[in-house]
């Protein structure tokens, strides 16, 4: 600051006079702002009844924009945790499907991915990340132990040593394959906490050490995952995890597919990572120079797009919805201004009687519409973020502050205010003081 004055040539002490000066018509305007927000208070006190009900109107409304756009947050946010334990930064191949492409060309169904191909490419691949092969060895399986059986509701996956790393799933105790069983092709199982649950009276350390049996075979467990939920689509609470070998062993077959997956640490070597992979996996597949691919890369990501595209719809929906209720609530408020406005005629005709100008009647009932509907709107706030915190709550997520639609809410009830309280204030303000002295 010093600085600066010295430039300007001006002394420090008569920067700071300055400055205050310039400051100093601010001050009347926030003491005016200050009494007429609490005149307008008053004028809630009065009238109750009639202002909870106006307040009820646009608390529900900002409830249903910002509580419905919040839960859909809240879910998006959900699911992108749960992509990102997935390795959001993935990628995995498939075979081609059957899709229609154009008007009548069909696209030709891939082979399935074989063991030996999936092997081969692990092997072969180089490029930015870690592969993981894993096989589905089917669902709606019992698991058993001793007397105890579950309900045919679990899955088993055969899996490699990478796995667990790619997917970001965390042991709570015990350990994870390494890379001599996958290849011995074991009897052991990573298991997930359902198999706890209803098998060993959910005590994980009683269940170290003990075997699982699933289709007649016994496995060993030596490790177990973290509670995780359904979020990520597939229920790894729900699941028995066997090597990749002893998968082959038990349920390989020549229409078997093998599925494999690339993670990359960064987002930006994704595409350079899908170019180095798909050199790679050509050859492994026998494809030759001018042929087409018969597999698809689906990257990890896109699902996740897709799904935030699908619930624009419900967003916009959810907007419809609150503005149509806030629509409503203006109508109401300007109902009510209007009545207010007839109720205080003798008080306006005492107001300008005393000096009171047409600007400050029109700003005095203004206030008060702004007032009501920021109300409304804090409480609508409030509640929106109970129900966003409650379905975080209920999807096991993290719950993140929608300042973005806290924002807006706010800026749509002071239009809200604004549109509803003008007609009202305009009849107030244009109100001729004599006669509204004798109005009785």
């Amino acid at each position: 600051m010093i600085v600066f004055t010295k430039c300007l040539f001006i002394d420090e002490k008569a920067f700071l006079i300055l400055s205050f000066l310039l400051c100093f018509p601010v001050i009347p305007l926030i003491m005016k702002l200050m009494e007429n927000i609490l005149v307008a208070l008053r004028s809630l006190k009065a009238n109750l009844v009639r202002a909870i009900l106006t307040l009820s109107m646009i608390s529900f409304g900002i409830m249903s924009l910002v509580g419905v756009m919040t839960a859909i947050d809240q879910v998006i946010y959900s699911l992108n945790d749960n992509f990102a334990s997935l390795g959001a930064n993935s990628f995995s191949f498939r075979p081609a499907g059957g899709g229609i492409r154009g008007r009548d060309k069909s696209v030709k169904m891939g082979d399935p991915i074989k063991f030996k191909q999936a092997i081969q490419f692990k092997e072969k691949y180089a490029g930015e990340g870690k592969v993981s092969v894993f096989v589905s060895g089917g669902g709606s399986k019992v698991a058993k132990y001793k007397e105890e059986k579950t309900d045919p509701v679990f899955n088993i996956f055969g899996v490699d040593e990478n796995y667990f790393l790619n997917r970001g799933m965390d042991l709570e105790m015990g350990r994870a394959f390494s890379r001599q069983e996958v290849s011995n092709g074991n009897n052991i199982a990573v298991v997930g906490q359902d198999i706890i649950k209803d098998l060993y009276d959910n005590k994980v350390e009683e269940a170290l050490g003990k075997t699982v049996s699933m289709d007649n075979r016994r496995y060993t467990i030596i490790g177990v995952l973290k509670k995780k939920g359904r979020g990520s689509g597939d229920d790894q609470d729900k699941t028995i995890f066997i090597p990749l070998y002893t998968a082959k062993r038990y349920y390989g077959s020549s229409r078997r597919n093998y599925n494999l997956e690339v993670a990359v640490r960064k987002s930006e070597y994704m595409e350079g990572a899908i170019a180095a992979a798909t050199g790679v996996f050509r050859p492994v597949r026998g494809l030759k120079a001018g042929q087409e691919n018969d597999f698809e890369i689906r990257k990890s990501d896109g699902l996740l797009q897709q799904i935030k595209d699908n619930t624009s719809i419900l967003r916009t929906g959810a907007v419809c919805i609150g503005f149509m209720t806030l629509l409503g609530a203006a109508i109401g408020l300007m109902n009510i201004m209007l009545v207010s406005v007839t109720e205080r005629t003798r008080e306006i005709g005492v107001r300008k009687a005393l000096g009171a100008k047409k600007s400050h009647i029109l700003i005095q009932f203004l206030t008060e519409a702004i007032v009501i509907c920021q109300i409304g709107s804090l409480v609508g706030v409030f509640l929106a973020l109970m129900t966003g915190f409650g379905i975080s709550r209920l999807l096991g997520g993290a719950f993140v502050m929608p300042w973005l639609w806290i924002g807006i809410a706010f800026l749509t009830s002071f239009i809200t205010g604004l549109v509803a309280g003008i007609i009202p204030a305009l009849k107030a303000s244009n109100m001729d003081p004599i006669e509204s002295l004798r109005y009785e």
